[in-house]
């Protein structure tokens, strides 16, 4: 019914809903305000708005007592300013603490330090001895340097203190396009960043020194996306809940499609059935494990609702076209058999998620797999697989990385860990976020492929399907809590399912 509901009916275009989430790097975000400023919304105002939603943040959560505020020589300065006016008027202490001068102040930044009454202090002066909270206003998302000199020291400080630290938009140290630190960083309780989150609130390690991470709205209109275009975004269902594959009330288990997951020898084969009950779960109408037939009884054993199949090689299952995606490589071994399975099924053009074995076979020859490459196919390697199948690609963040991948590959690529990253050849990207630690468990990406397979059967697009299954997989995870391992993931999609459609309701 849940499909049925939701069409366009929340008045707000495909795009409107996606760009919820939208992770803006510092270059872009720079480009909303001033989008915003063409608009007609003041620059002051949007400081002012900054600085209010930070002191709104911390009233709501913790009982007043004494602030230290430190202010770089930016626009991030400046909201600190906004933030020490307001909590003073509320009747908080604050001590101010000012790297540079007032003189050397521009802009927004020098209008607000001229709005605040109280004392400006050198950084350094010793704010912090008596502080319960400490706002970290030095430094914003786009430093790209280690913090060095009295700033390195002074985080240093604030991260020894007993007092909780709330960053400004992101802590200081933190680069907000890649998540990456170097040097030292603060270690935030909490940090609000206004509009949308920086993509290095969202990878490792950024996503570490963060604590709670809220954004809120500070009056730029949404209107700015027509000029930004964003290609990033963090992987929550308003992404691609309008193509999730929701069953109708006329369907039937062949409109649902038909998956097939490859699975290697007898002692291999715990692999493929948990890729297949994946898949199942995910909402697959039939699945099928084809595999040498000397495994068909040790399989037949432990599956019931999934089908069972000997097969010699993948030929005799492509001639039905029912069957029309395909799982290859969980426990296939790295095998001339596996890879010949791998071009056949993508010489056919069917939908495929290619992992472990299945990606490892293609090590000595990369090019020949993204040769064969046609469409809707989707590779889920962890790290040591990427750099065995791309290994030019090296440097840069998950993010970097796995777009190239995609680019080079022109699949999707699912470069797998805390903080999987999901891309596509088109330049879209996707971060993970809500991966337990408990998935780094044996199986657990067996699982993860089965359910984008299944996902895949029911048609929904590679990039939405790749994006969709991982979050189902954390989501799964998260509801199982402590002690799970890979047996339990699919038993506990139908929750995640259920937690889905609670959050696609919240669009409608």
């Amino acid at each position: 019914m849940l499909g049925l509901l939701l069409g366009n009916n929340s008045g707000m275009t495909r795009n409107q809903i996606q760009n919820l989430h939208c992770l803006l790097p510092p270059e872009q975000m720079y480009q909303a305000d001033a989008l915003a400023v063409e608009a007609g919304i003041s620059s002051i105002d949007l400081m002012e708005n900054a600085g209010q939603s930070i002191v709104d943040e911390m009233m709501s959560r913790y009982e007043p007592g004494p602030v230290a505020v430190l202010c770089g020589p930016g626009n991030n300065g400046g909201d600190g300013f906004v933030v020490a006016r307001l909590l003073q008027e509320a009747g908080w202490p604050v001590r101010l603490g000012l790297l540079g001068g007032i003189s050397a102040l521009k802009g927004d930044a020098a209008h607000m330090a001229g709005l605040w009454q109280g004392d400006t202090e050198p950084l350094g002066k010793d704010q912090l001895s008596d502080a319960a909270y400490i706002v970290d206003a030095l430094f914003g998302a786009g430093l790209s340097r280690p913090l060095q000199g009295l700033p390195a020291e002074m985080i240093e400080k604030a991260n020894k203190c007993d007092a909780i630290r709330i960053a400004v938009d992101v802590p200081s140290g933190l680069s907000g396009e890649t998540g990456q630190v170097a040097g030292i960083v603060l270690d935030a309780d909490l940090t609000v960043t206004f509009f949308r989150k920086k993509p290095g609130h969202t990878l490792l390690p950024g996503r570490q020194h963060c604590g709670e991470i809220v954004c809120t709205d500070i009056g730029i209109p949404d209107s700015v996306f027509e000029g930004i275009g964003p290609t990033n975004w963090e992987n929550r269902v308003s992404l691609w809940r309008d193509v999730f594959p929701w069953p109708q009330i006329d369907t039937h288990k062949y409109r649902r499609g038909h998956l097939v997951v490859a699975s290697g020898p007898l002692a291999q084969g715990g692999a493929a059935r948990l890729a297949a009950r994946g898949a199942l779960r995910a909402g697959a109408g039939l699945v099928t494990v084809a595999c040498p037939k000397g495994a068909v009884l040790a399989h037949a054993s432990r599956l019931d609702a999934i089908m069972v199949r000997g097969v010699s090689d993948m030929a005799a299952v492509l001639e039905d076209d029912r069957k029309n995606a395909f799982v290859l490589g969980p426990g296939n071994g790295i095998s001339d058999r596996t890879k010949d399975n791998v071009l056949q099924v993508l010489a056919s053009g069917r939908a495929a998620v290619l992992d472990a074995d299945g990606l490892s076979c293609f090590a000595d020859s990369p090019e020949s797999l993204f040769k064969a490459v046609q469409s809707n196919v989707v590779l889920t390697p962890h790290d040591g697989e990427f750099t065995r199948l791309f290994p030019n690609i090296t440097g840069g963040t998950r993010l970097e990385r796995a777009r190239a991948g995609a680019e080079a590959s022109g699949c999707i690529v699912v470069l797998k860990g805390a903080d999987s990253v999901i891309a596509a050849p088109d330049g879209r990207a996707a971060i993970n976020t809500n991966a337990p630690p408990t998935l780094a468990t044996a199986g657990s990406g067996d699982v993860l492929a089965g359910i984008i397979g299944g996902l895949l059967a029911q048609g929904m697009p590679a990039f939405e399907a790749a994006c969709a299954g991982v979050w189902l997989h954390g989501q799964s995870a998260l509801n199982f809590g402590p002690g799970l391992i890979a047996e339990d993931i699919p038993e506990f999609i139908p929750l995640a399912l259920e937690d889905l459609e609670e959050e696609a309701r919240s669009y409608v």
